[in-house]
């Protein structure tokens, strides 16, 4: 429970909560959003235009996909960086104790996780191509896939770190020493993981049943961050996880439309193969990480009383 406990090393009052909540959306949607707005408004060729453009998609308008691309990682890097100001200056509290209970980020975990991940998800993708050639179509271009390549491995661990942060490090703290449970800790982060979600296209066209593999996911990482007592899995997991999905396979209906290596032209449908990551995989790999890491004490991490730590004052017994 150290993770969780480091909320009580600054002010964790609910207002400074609200306060810093406010302030990394404040970067995320209004300062973040500029220069996506700015770009996007150059592409339009009258105001009416660029209103509905931002009704629906600035994708519309004809931006770049390597560019929009960078913009949209953009105001999750302005959202980071708004809520370590709050971490550090509003809770008063170290930055890095929103990241992991150690002494400094392990960067091996980081990695572990990234290639367990992707590997698993470069597998998972070899096998559906093999099943099912038909459904996807090559779209390899040079140029625009090798900047797609260094976008992505360069800046989207920025927006993933983001949503790593604020989820898995802060707002797990914070429900975790409100609640006194990791266990609604991880429900409440998971479940507003998964809403915050519910905007992206796959739901719009599959629906809210879709709602099953956001919440799973945010219950995975959630259960990485409780169990290893920090985010470094979580980061490299989310990292690989987005990072693959917008090289690997693009669609007309995915959250990321990229320059990607494959088109997948197949009618999306709600089947068992859209569960099949968090009824095969995601255990699979908890499995791993476990073993790896020596996980235990489930029952108290998960369910046991989150209390704030005894400091011992010397000076009090001082003759």
């Amino acid at each position: 429970m150290k993770f969780i406990q480091q909320a009580y090393n600054g002010n964790n009052d609910w207002l400074a909560y609200i306060a810093t909540i406010f302030l990394m959306f404040f970067g995320w949607q209004l300062i973040g959003i500029i220069p996506l707005v700015g770009v996007a408004y150059n592409h339009s060729e009258n105001m009416s235009e660029f209103l509905n453009a931002a009704n629906d998609s600035f994708m519309t308008l004809g931006i770049n996909s390597n560019l929009y691309l960078i913009l949209m990682i953009f105001t999750f890097f302005a959202g980071l960086v708004f809520l370590l100001i709050g971490v550090k200056f509003i809770h008063k509290r170290a930055i890095l104790t929103v990241i992991t209970s150690r002494s400094k980020i392990d960067w091996s975990r980081v990695m572990f996780a990234f290639c367990t991940w992707g590997a698993m998800g470069l597998v998972s993708f070899l096998i559906g191509y093999l099943v099912f050639p038909e459904d996807y179509v090559l779209n390899f271009k040079l140029v625009p896939f090798t900047i797609l390549v260094l976008i992505s491995f360069l800046l989207l661990p920025l927006q993933t770190s983001m949503e790593e942060v604020l989820f898995r490090g802060y707002l797990l703290q914070g429900f975790g020493t409100w609640f006194k449970r990791g266990f609604i800790a991880l429900v409440l982060t998971a479940v507003i993981f998964g809403l915050l979600h519910s905007a992206n296209p796959e739901v719009e066209k599959l629906g809210y049943i879709t709602m099953v593999f956001y919440i799973g996911t945010g219950l995975l990482l959630g259960i990485f961050a409780i169990m290893d007592e920090g985010i470094e899995l979580s980061l490299g997991f989310h990292a690989a996880n987005n990072i693959f999905a917008a090289v690997l396979v693009t669609a007309d209906w995915a959250a990321f439309q990229t320059e990607a290596l494959f088109i997948d032209i197949s009618e999306p449908q709600v089947d068992i193969v859209l569960f099949l990551p968090v009824i095969v995989l995601y255990p699979i790999i908890i499995y791993v990480f476990s073993k790896k890491y020596g996980w235990k004490n489930w029952k108290e991490k998960m369910f046991g009383v989150i209390r704030k730590p005894v400091v011992f004052d010397e000076d009090r017994f001082i003759a």
